[in-house]
């Protein structure tokens, strides 16, 4: 049904096995309908057809066993509070974003800028965001095949460039929400505060000066990012921990080394051209499935594959995807007003066809290399089309 509605945009279904499958064979089965799916969800239009949501509707409903009907969703926030939904089972998280905006009295034109998120209160205190709930996915069935997990389904804003707060001040829902994550953020340490910007914070805090408080803290280390929880990496060498920060156009770890020392690296978006995600198969009894990202980086001019190895694959290349989509966005913004301020004259110059230019690097993408070639500003975004995304 999806080819007939998008042809060639979509790829070939992996080939089944009809003898029986050795677990070598159901091993690589898998991993092509791992990639069949990310290469599938990458394109908006096919994730947002009736097709492929009601496709997924039912696939969620019948492998979970749980059928529509009427229900009751708790929806948090980041002060804790939750706001409780009546709602049907079979409700996609577009829909209940849509209801949860409507409740809160968040205008319709700021619903893009907040999305929903699974998440977990540590006992020690850390907060751990899961993963990004997909549009087309049902929370409801989700946190019903997630009760191991504890998980909680919340809401937060989905944008990585600190500077686009300033779109949503104006509105006292939005305003309030941006507020509550941020003091969030401050106790669960994601923010790194100076001693004296911490004073200012509880200040401003005291008097509930938010606007304020917002404006400072987007001063602040590591404000608007997302921090993931401690996981492995093999960069600089194998067998390293990190905690990683992702935001403002970076994947900042702070590595320790097999030595206990510490190092911190941060990976620039505009010199990195591709990415995946691996569902890793526990190798031994006892041990966890796991998943890994790899995304392929310039090093001084050397191209690299950097593994992390996280549980958190998934948010992370959403994030990912979310940081290149805004630069998009802005390029596109900036290209189009140096058009309009560009003298006839030079108007059609080979400098000002940039801003037709300024596309994306594709995430989730399957095994086989992404073959595009830096340029020599090791910018890779003129060389790969927006549709990639």
């Amino acid at each position: 049904q999806l080819r007939q509605l998008f042809g060639s945009a979509v790829p070939a279904f992996p080939p089944k096995f009809y003898l029986a499958m050795t677990k070598s064979m159901a091993d690589e089965r898998r991993s092509q309908l791992e990639q069949y799916l990310q290469n599938v969800t990458v394109d908006s239009n096919i994730i947002n057809s009736d097709v492929f949501i009601e496709f997924f509707r039912k696939l969620q409903q019948d492998t979970f066993k749980i059928r529509t009907q009427r229900a009751f969703l708790d929806v948090y926030l980041a002060d804790g509070s939750n706001i409780r939904l009546d709602i049907q089972t079979s409700d996609t998280a577009q829909r209940i974003l849509e209801v949860m905006s409507c409740k809160m009295g968040l205008s319709r034109e700021l619903i893009k800028y907040f999305s929903l998120f699974f998440f977990q209160d540590r006992d020690d205190g850390a907060l751990s965001v899961v993963k990004k709930v997909a549009d087309f996915e049902l929370p409801y069935v989700s946190l019903q095949s997630m009760k191991e997990l504890h998980c909680k389904l919340g809401i937060r804003k989905w944008y990585m460039d600190p500077s686009l707060d300033t779109l949503l001040m104006d509105c006292r829902t939005s305003l309030n929400l941006l507020y509550m994550q941020a003091i969030q953020e401050v106790m669960r340490n994601w923010v790194k505060p100076t001693e004296g910007q911490m004073q200012e914070l509880k200040c401003l805090q005291k008097n509930a000066n938010k606007a304020k408080f917002l404006e400072l803290i987007r001063e602040m280390q590591f404000y608007g990012y997302i921090r993931l929880d401690p996981c492995i990496c093999d960069y600089p060498e194998e067998g390293c921990s990190a905690d990683i920060y992702v935001g403002n156009n970076e994947i900042n770890c702070c590595i320790k080394l097999p030595t206990n020392q510490t190092k911190e690296v941060s990976f620039k978006i505009n010199r990195l051209r591709s990415w995946q995600v691996t569902f890793l198969a526990a190798t031994k009894d006892g041990e966890e499935d796991t998943l890994e990202l790899r995304f392929e980086y310039n090093d001084s001019g050397t191209w690299q594959w950097i593994i992390l190895y996280t549980k958190q694959a998934f948010l992370l290349s959403s994030c990912l995807k979310k940081m290149i989509s805004e630069q998009m966005m802005k390029a596109a913004k900036e290209g189009q007003e140096m058009e309009i301020k560009m003298p006839e004259s030079t108007k059609h110059t080979k400098k000002s066809s940039i801003q037709q230019k300024q596309v994306i690097p594709s995430g989730l993408i399957s095994r086989k290399r992404f073959l595009v070639r830096p340029n020599e500003d090791d910018c890779v975004f003129d060389k790969i089309r927006e549709e990639d995304l």
